[in-house]
């Protein structure tokens, strides 16, 4: 499985449209095994759904995510979480654990 994290300088960033970077994480049997940070192309919610898309990614994690890239997020078959903040690698080792909540989105003012 892979998951992708907003990422910025450790953290998640604030919102995934705008995102630089994402840190792509590749987990095997429940543990990390490999890690990568990789630039974004573009912005918004096409930008998010060709870097999952590209990159294989089965979960997004990040903070701000609008509806309407949510919803375009979901139709690949990827599961979001939003609202989360913090620590990306943290975030990561919680939803290995099963304690991100799947629908937690702060939903921004676009779409």
């Amino acid at each position: 499985m892979k998951i992708a994290v907003s990422f910025d300088n450790g953290n998640i960033f604030k919102h995934v449209g705008d995102t630089k970077e994402f840190k792509v994480y590749e987990v095997e049997n429940g543990m990390i095994t490999r890690t990568e940070v990789l630039e974004s192309v573009g912005k918004g919610r096409g930008m998010v759904v060709d870097f999952l898309t590209q990159h294989s990614c089965e979960v997004l994690i990040c903070n701000e995510i609008c509806s309407g890239a949510k919803g375009a997020v979901q139709e690949t078959g990827a599961r979001v979480f939003g609202a989360v903040t913090g620590d990306a690698d943290a975030s990561v080792e919680a939803f290995l654990r099963g304690e991100l909540k799947d629908g937690d989105t702060v939903v921004c003012n676009h779409d």
